[in-house]
């Protein structure tokens, strides 16, 4: 359908935003306040103007980050200032497009890259894109993200799914670009020992891509026996650990190297450290060998101030962080549609668009052992009429 079709089937009803659809056409949305509330609710419909698509969203992926965003209003120097539709992991069908769209067509089935970077500062022309700081954002306060029935986004960050691909395998490529990043710069080799700290999705993703590569051996360490029983069930190769929270951080990464073997060789070369904890990453460092890699995924405190910092120099152990992603829908696509890795399992629950704020508290309370909880929109779009 082309944008001058779809205007024909639903009348505009405000003259001074003609890129608006009237709200007849139902737009359910989640939105966080700044104080902290969130609420279903109806939004208008945008039309996609040049170089732009309008997309059903069929599933949003729940993030950690939303929880945060509701719960505290901010993670580190990105506040929300007002409202703001949440979701960032998603995909959906294209249902218009606007001019030039070229990459795309009307009934293509795409995940959807959330973030748009301005493409002409010193990092959008080096291909660090992910740290252009200009990038609008989804679900990242001013810019509305996919919780919604129906969204414009730029074409240019759309990618067709095959038709092997469900929308909430689509919707998985957002996490997996988090672990495919971290990957990139801390490289996992092949037949090395890797240590995953966090057996949530991220971690648990960084599991199954640790397998994929060929790692040996892979240990993947919680403080929760959950979900160490459920990383075990998922990648069963693989060895756990549970955190012991009244050890030190050095006592625990001493249990967790005797895992490895006795020697500092066969200590784990790359640390992923996918919680953000600060205690989590203490350990990381002591538990890492000399002249290994710890990469910090999680998202955590503004500042830590216990680092161990003269042992992180002595053993020039590299201690790198990630922001985001860049370049990684199209592998990313390939990985899960060639099943050279499988994110099935991680979707323990699915709920209605329409019982989203059911879905973002469930998500947030660990009691309910959600590992990721999709929320799906199966409605008929205009379309499909």
């Amino acid at each position: 359908m082309t944008v001058d079709t779809l205007k024909s089937k639903i009348r505009d009803s405000d003259p001074l935003r003609s890129e608006n659809i009237t709200p007849t056409l139902p737009n359910p949305s989640l939105k966080v306040t700044a104080d902290h509330t969130i609420r279903l609710e109806e939004s208008p419909v945008l039309m996609p103007k040049k170089g732009q698509v309008l997309i059903h969203v069929k599933t949003t992926g729940i993030c950690g980050s939303d929880v945060h965003f509701w719960k505290t209003g901010a993670i580190g120097d990105l506040k929300v200032l007002g409202d703001c539709i949440l979701g960032h992991e998603g995909a959906g069908l294209i249902i218009g497009v606007g001019e030039g769209v070229t990459n795309v067509a009307v009934g293509d089935r795409v995940a959807i890259e959330p973030g748009v970077p301005c493409e002409i500062c010193h990092f959008c022309k080096t291909g660090n894109y992910n740290l252009c700081p200009d990038v609008a954002f989804a679900g990242v306060y001013p810019y509305n993200g996919t919780l919604q029935r129906y969204m414009v986004h730029k074409a240019e960050y759309v990618f067709q799914l095959p038709d092997t691909m469900t929308y909430s395998q689509g919707a998985l490529v957002e996490p997996l670009s988090v672990v495919m990043h971290a990957v990139e710069r801390a490289p996992l080799l092949f037949g090395a020992g890797v240590l995953i700290f966090g057996a949530g999705p991220i971690g648990l993703i960084a599991l199954e891509v640790a397998r994929a590569s060929g790692s040996a051996p892979i240990v993947i360490a919680d403080i929760s026996s959950h979900r160490l029983e459920f990383a075990k069930s998922f990648v069963p190769r693989c060895e756990t650990y549970l955190v012991d929270v009244s050890r030190t951080a050095e006592e625990n990464a001493r249990r967790i190297r005797k895992l490895y073997g006795l020697s500092e060789r066969d200590a784990p070369a790359t640390v992923l450290e996918c919680t953000g904890v600060e205690s989590s990453v203490i350990t990381a460092c002591f538990a890492v060998r000399r002249a290994g890699v710890v990469m910090v995924v999680g998202v955590g405190r503004p500042v830590m101030n216990n680092i161990p910092f003269m042992h992180i120099s002595l053993a020039e152990i590299d201690l790198k962080f990630i922001n985001r992603y860049h370049d990684t829908w199209p592998s990313g696509i390939k990985a899960l549609s060639e099943g050279i890795i499988n994110l099935d399992k991680l979707v323990t629950h699915k709920f209605p668009l329409e019982q989203a704020v059911d879905a973002l508290t469930f998500s947030s309370d660990v009691r309910n052992g959600s590992i990721k909880v999709h929320i799906v929109d199966d409605e008929v779009a205009p379309e499909e009429l």
